[in-house]
């Protein structure tokens, strides 16, 4: 349990090291040795639920909606030199959307090359940039449909093995708005207890030991797609080949089992708060309501 500590440790220590040291050149190294701290392959699938709730509409017209979310990733880390990484893989996310027939989009998916220079310690990145192109789409993937989300972000101390902050920053070409800042600070309460306080995802965890750990969390989600014909009740939401950003923000509690090695197996649910289809450049969006949901996730590295 101590590694959390140890990897905010070594970040600095060995960053250090690495940049006297200059510029880094570019390996392929074998597969990991028992020396190896970070695993090389990674893999991730998310299955996300939220329940039925009503939009928020003074006519009544939108009805009501749930939503389902599908989310499977595998990367790949190439060793540069120390700590410091490329990750490259792909993903494919979906939400499907159920409910009263309103005319918004009836699901929205992408699929995706994740590219990323990252500095490693322990599994942990304390610093990196990311870039995740590719289509995101209602249906056809078209030309029109390409995006660029990106990220940068870095860690660095407060107090001395105690606290630390990260800074970040991302965007995309297709979202509103293009630029927007991130990030917090981690604070080591003890070996079994950490705040990551750090946006879109902060966290309070608690983890009694090797195997087990439970976070109460929150989570602001948003991402742009390129939709179809969109036809609503509501006039000015009547709108073709359209770019929508779909956001949900949540909060709830999860708890993880790793002891199935090389397998950490979650489950969770909460509250999610809201469920936004925000239509930026039509200055159009459709809200809902509160409503639970429920998660599972399954994670292996090896």
């Amino acid at each position: 349990m101590k590694n959390i500590r140890l990897f905010f440790i070594s970040l600095f220590l060995t960053a250090a090291a690495s940049a006297i040291a200059g510029a880094p050149t570019y390996e392929v190294q074998p597969s990991p040795t028992p020396a190896d701290e970070n695993h090389r392959d990674l893999f991730d699938y998310e299955l996300d639920y939220t329940f039925s709730s009503n939009f928020y509409d003074v006519h009544g017209d939108f009805g009501h909606g749930d939503s389902i979310y599908n989310d499977f990733s595998y990367a790949h880390r190439f060793l540069i030199k120390g700590n410091w990484y490329f990750r490259a893989g792909v993903e494919y996310e979906r939400f499907d959307f159920g409910g009263t027939d309103n005319g918004l989009p009836d699901h929205l998916q992408t699929v995706h090359a994740l590219l990323a220079l990252e500095y490693v310690v322990h599994d942990h990145a304390g610093m990196g940039i990311e870039i995740d192109p590719g289509p995101y789409f209602q249906n056809d993937i078209r030309g029109n449909t390409i995006d660029i989300p990106w990220k940068v972000f870095v860690t660095f101390p407060l107090k001395k093995d105690k606290i630390f902050a990260v800074i970040g920053v991302g965007g995309a070409i297709n979202q509103s708005p293009v630029v927007a800042p991130g990030g917090g600070i981690i604070w080591l309460f003890s070996d079994h207890l950490r705040l990551e306080g750090v946006v879109p995802k902060p966290a309070l965890v608690y983890y009694p030991n090797d195997d087990w750990e439970f976070r109460i969390f929150g989570n602001i989600f948003y991402e742009s797609y390129r939709t179809d014909d969109v036809i609503t009740p509501e006039r000015k939401l009547q709108v073709h080949n359209a770019w929508v950003q779909y956001s949900e923000d949540r909060v709830g509690i999860q708890a993880s089992y790793s002891g199935f090695k090389p397998f950490e197996i979650t489950l969770g649910g909460g509250v999610t708060v809201r469920r936004d289809f925000d239509f930026f450049r039509a200055e159009a969006s459709v809200k809902t309501r509160p409503a639970p949901f429920v998660k599972f996730e399954v994670v292996a590295k090896f």
